[in-house]
């Protein structure tokens, strides 16, 4: 009885190609479940399974955000509250890295300043509204400086971490070889906390977001927030469904583009 040599052969596939599969899969999951999902609602409001005028339905928002878009002012109400978040956002992100990284400097600032930090952080940003609104205005600013308010400490806190989590024998090193103390701030502790930094971006965004629209709850002229609230006050469901609709499309988009912006942050750190 002859034996027959079995050669097996090995195939491994490339990291790329297993990403890019990886990444292929993960959309049409994402797409396949939000078009289930929008469907799902449709026909459980024809067949009268929920009921419509609580519940709207997917086609009565897009007719009525068609209507808000064209006739009304959703566009520009859209407009401003993405760029109070926007700004807000900006703004918190930059300042609080900027205070996360200055305890640094400062052994004795650092551990004086962190309790104060910690005890800010956990008063709620969105109890002291009505103050900020008051205090700037009904207008643009009061909201910018919500969501301001809302970023700030959150990215102080992750530029902390980050600061704390410096390598001391690199520091050591770095100042054996001569370098000054702002050398070793540019070159080691900046690139050792971007991580932590950009870490935070993804809560950030919606953050802003949350303190935007909760300004224009309080007070304000324009905003998807004051858009539904007015629709509320005027019993049109459809309408609160179209506010609903488009800050999620809103904050789907600036999710998205923070994404970007982590990658592109941390371009040179993945390649390595």
């Amino acid at each position: 009885m002859e034996s027959k040599d079995k050669t097996k052969v090995l195939y491994i596939e490339d990291d790329e190609v297993i990403a890019r599969r990886k990444r292929k899969f993960t959309r049409i999951g994402q797409w396949s479940f939000g078009i289930i999902f929008l469907l799902a609602w449709e026909l459980l409001s024809k067949w009268k399974l929920i009921d419509s005028y609580y519940w709207s339905s997917p086609s009565t928002i897009w007719k009525t955000g068609y209507i808000a878009w064209t006739e009304g002012s959703l566009w520009s109400d859209l407009l401003y509250t993405s760029s109070a978040t926007i700004f807000g956002f900006g703004l918190g992100t930059f300042f609080g890295a900027l205070l996360g990284l200055s305890f640094w400097w400062s052994y004795y600032y650092a551990r004086i300043s962190e309790p104060y930090l910690i005890a800010f952080n956990a008063v709620p940003k969105l109890a002291l509204a009505p103050v900020l609104v008051i205090l700037f205005g009904i207008g643009f600013s009061s909201k910018v400086v919500l969501a301001f308010m809302m970023t700030i400490i959150t990215t102080a806190l992750a530029a902390y971490s980050g600061v704390k989590a410096v390598d001391k024998d690199l520091e050591k090193l770095m100042y054996s070889l001569g370098a000054k103390k702002w050398h070793v701030f540019t070159k080691v502790v900046i690139p050792t906390t971007m991580p932590w930094i950009v870490s935070s971006l993804k809560i950030n965004i919606a953050l802003a977001l949350a303190g935007t629209i909760v300004g224009e709850f309080i007070s304000s002229r324009q905003g998807i927030g004051r858009m539904i609230l007015y629709a509320g006050q005027i019993m049109n469901i459809n309408l609160v469904w179209v506010g609903v609709a488009v800050l999620s499309i809103l904050s789907i988009v600036m999710y998205f583009a923070t994404v970007w912006i982590e990658k592109l942050l941390l371009r040179g750190r993945n390649a390595e």
